[in-house]
């Protein structure tokens, strides 16, 4: 187990399957000690945490709905208490309910763009003070291709999605004299349970298969350890677009 994040404290919000678990034990493997968010999943995590434990890392499971402000404040405090003040923050938590033009309501805006947005927005703000307090801070927000192509789930998505990219920009200028650098990473077509029973989405893809977790994770890895580099996106498309 590398060390580079000894004494860190990284926590990732929907972070018991998929991407969020590809990016939970590539920290704990780089030493931070780590906490899983998950608002259903508490079995999934807590056998996250127990691989992580049994490979010589710290990890302990904070299920919250990270789309509320008084749940969020809660666990950051309990992180706080069992691991130390969050270093890093990876806003990972996200849904995608896809429908049509025709199809989509009001109800699936309002809830896309709570999960997918605002839940980022309200782990930023409570994070942010101890960050600010220590000069040091990693903020990583995950995006999707879908903030800048049309993408197969909606505009909702495609909203909630741009939307973190903005976000990411906002903090970054404001916080970039203060230790704490905020970036995005960008995936497309990852190999994780919202892709499964799609692999005709295969053939719209360059590099001819789909990404996996764990090259989204170490896109997330490269924002913690680079010092010098704040307000961009990270994309991963597999050649379907290029910045």
């Amino acid at each position: 187990m590398s060390e580079t994040l000894k004494g860190r404290t990284a926590l990732v919000t929907g972070g018991s399957r998929g991407i969020g678990a590809a990016v939970c034990r590539a920290l704990a493997e780089a030493g931070a000690a780590v906490a899983i968010n998950c608002r259903e999943q508490i079995g999934q995590a807590e056998q996250l945490a127990g691989e992580i434990g049994r490979q010589g890392g710290r990890a302990i499971v904070v299920a919250a709905d990270v789309s509320q402000a008084e749940a969020v404040a809660g666990m950051v405090e309990r992180v706080t208490a069992g691991l130390g003040p969050v270093d890093i923050l990876v806003n990972n938590a996200g849904i995608a309910i896809t429908r049509g033009i025709d199809d989509l309501t009001e109800d699936d805006f309002d809830r896309t763009i709570l999960v997918n947005l605002k839940s980022a927005f309200l782990c930023t703000q409570a994070v942010l003070p101890s960050m600010r307090a220590r000069k040091w801070g990693r903020i990583v927000n995950i995006s999707s291709g879908a903030a800048r192509g049309a993408g197969s789930i909606g505009p909702h998505y495609n909203a909630s999605k741009a939307g973190m990219e903005g976000l990411t920009r906002g903090y970054a200028a404001r916080l970039v004299k203060e230790g704490v650098t905020v970036n995005a990473v960008a995936p497309s077509l990852i190999e994780t349970d919202m892709m499964s029973g799609q692999p005709q989405l295969v053939s719209r893809i360059p590099l001819g298969r789909f990404g996996t977790a764990e090259e989204v994770a170490r896109a997330v890895m490269l924002l913690v350890d680079n010092a010098y580099m704040t307000g961009q996106t990270v994309a991963l498309s597999g050649g379907m677009a290029f910045n």
